[in-house]
């Protein structure tokens, strides 16, 4: 009789409809039951993993059937929902980056803090629905494969004793990582009953992936990293991807479509198209947007799609330009809400600095100092927008004639705060890790490093280097703050409020940090 090894997760949600992922055992017909109305779809086939995705459009708790055996919700555990958006869209969207997945004892609490996710999922269980976030943005490192748990490790020893033994080699180890994120009771609940769309950041793949030309060149030397990243981008395709796609979206989405129609197991056919993604961004798209009533959410790929051309470095490439412009040029939003793993604003002496080092990469002073810059670059990870200067200030001028508010969220850095843009309705929200602290050195470097001696440093060496001005000002208006947190933007006050969560060292209460008007 076949399992239920991974999910449910309740996926892309609108106002008709809902799309429920589930990962089995055995290849099955997957039947999902909501209010009395059914749903089916037969399973697809990876390297011996079985995925289904099934779209319902019936409201309430529901179940999850394998070849007519429920296998959801399991004994003694909460119910979990589908529930529609509101016409006029989300209320409340929830959101954070940067999840390591090890286990809840004493010491890794102490190690690691509290997981925050799980301890709102043991929070959210009491509280009344209208108080549930609408949806969860997971915005990177949803996955460490480059720092895999004690668990982790024992599993690849288990089957391999070749390079790289202290990190993901292949679709096999990808799978048991997701299982070991997803399957904590707490986090397979919240994950099935709380809508989610998702993005990357490197550690989905691997530290400073995608960070310069120079990296690339750097891995490419790697004798395992080819079979890495084509597993790496593949798993993400299957695991997150998929689920961030609509069912039209989905329909004609050629990858899908093969996988669906293969006799045997589809594995090839995934290695092909990550292959092909890897070496030639422009032909594939992981951003995507969805309308939710009045608030547009663009959640944009900021690692696959940057164009490395030296002396022609962009954060996306001239083809996902285009589409993030048509995105925003569109009717029908009155606001725009995006997604962007690592931040748009930072601080503005960290800013200031990510622009000098760039251009010295470049070789602006020779090049002996863009060696050195390079390294720099990699070792401290100044890969941020700013350190794509051409693609900030496109963005930058794109998004203040936009005459409409616009809500950055990113992840990325392992603290958090609000930045505003002087005298135009753009704000920079930051939340991130929601498990995966730096220790209290590292917090007192990065307040000194970036809060610090940068904002006396940034700006001089920036007019050192001859460095235009940016488009406009911004300022950090509250934080930063340290501690493992998700956030939640309100769009149903007047004005947006932000909230920051955090959680007691039991790992049972949640409480406020702290509520931010955005006017």
């Amino acid at each position: 009789m076949p399992e239920l090894v991974v999910g449910p997760l309740l996926r892309h949600v609108d106002g008709t409809g809902a799309s429920v992922w589930v990962e089995t055992s055995a290849p099955c017909e997957v039947t999902v039951e909501v209010g009395g109305v059914e749903a089916g779809a037969e399973t697809f086939s990876v390297y011996g993993h079985h995925y289904a995705v099934v779209d319902v459009a019936g409201e309430g708790t529901y179940e999850v059937r394998l070849d007519g055996e429920t296998v959801w919700p399991q004994p003694d555990r909460p119910a979990s929902h589908v529930r529609f958006l509101d016409p006029d869209g989300p209320k409340k969207v929830m959101f954070g980056s940067c999840r390591t997945s090890v286990p809840h004892d004493a010491s890794h609490t102490i190690s690691h803090g509290v997981d925050v996710l799980r301890a709102y999922a043991r929070a959210l269980v009491d509280r009344p629905r209208e108080e549930w976030p609408d949806l969860l943005l997971l915005l990177g490192d949803q996955v460490y494969a480059d720092e895999p748990s004690a668990e982790m490790l024992e599993f690849v020893a288990a089957r391999r004793d070749t390079e790289p033994k202290t990190e993901i080699a292949d679709f096999e180890e990808y799978a048991e990582l997701y299982r070991q994120a997803w399957t904590d009771p707490e986090i397979r609940w919240i994950l099935s009953t709380v809508p989610s769309a998702m993005i990357f950041d490197d550690h989905d793949l691997r530290d400073d992936f995608n960070t310069s030309a120079s990296w690339r060149e750097k891995m490419a030397k790697v004798p395992w990293w080819r079979r890495r990243v084509v597993s790496g981008l593949g798993a993400y395709w299957v695991y997150q991807h998929l689920g961030n796609l609509s069912p039209a979206e989905r329909a004609a989405d050629e990858l899908f479509g093969k996988l669906r129609a293969a006799e045997g197991d589809g594995g090839e056919l995934l290695d092909a198209f990550a292959e092909h993604a890897y070496e030639v961004p422009v032909d594939s798209r992981w951003s995507y947007s969805r309308d939710l009533g009045g608030t547009r959410l663009i959640m944009l790929d900021s690692r696959c799609a940057r164009q490395l051309t030296p002396g022609d470095r962009r954060m996306i490439d001239p083809v996902e330009w285009e589409w993030l412009v048509e995105q925003l040029d569109r009717e029908g939003a009155e606001r725009f809400v995006i997604g962007t793993s690592v931040p748009f604003l930072l601080p503005a002496g960290i800013h200031h600095i990510q622009n000098w080092n760039e251009e010295l990469a470049q070789g602006a002073w020779g090049r002996r100092v863009a060696r050195w810059s390079e390294a720099l670059r990699q070792a401290v990870d100044l890969e941020h927008w700013a350190a794509f200067r051409r693609s900030f200030e496109d963005l930058s001028t794109l998004l203040a004639k936009v005459g409409k508010p616009v809500v950055l969220l990113s992840g990325d850095v392992h603290y958090s705060y609000v930045a505003k843009a002087d005298g135009l309705p753009i704000y920079q929200l930051v939340c991130s890790p929601i498990r995966n602290p730096l220790s209290r050195t590292l917090r007192l470097a990065n307040i000194v490093a970036q809060f610090g001696l940068a904002t006396l440093v940034g700006g001089w060496l920036s007019r050192l280097a001859r460095i235009p001005k940016p488009p406009f000002a911004w300022r950090v208006t509250n934080g930063p703050w340290f501690s493992n947190a998700l956030a939640t933007l309100s769009l149903d006050t007047t004005p947006p409020q932000a909230r920051w969560d955090t959680a007691t060292v039991s790992g049972d209460d949640v409480y406020e940090v702290t509520t931010v008007p955005l006017g």
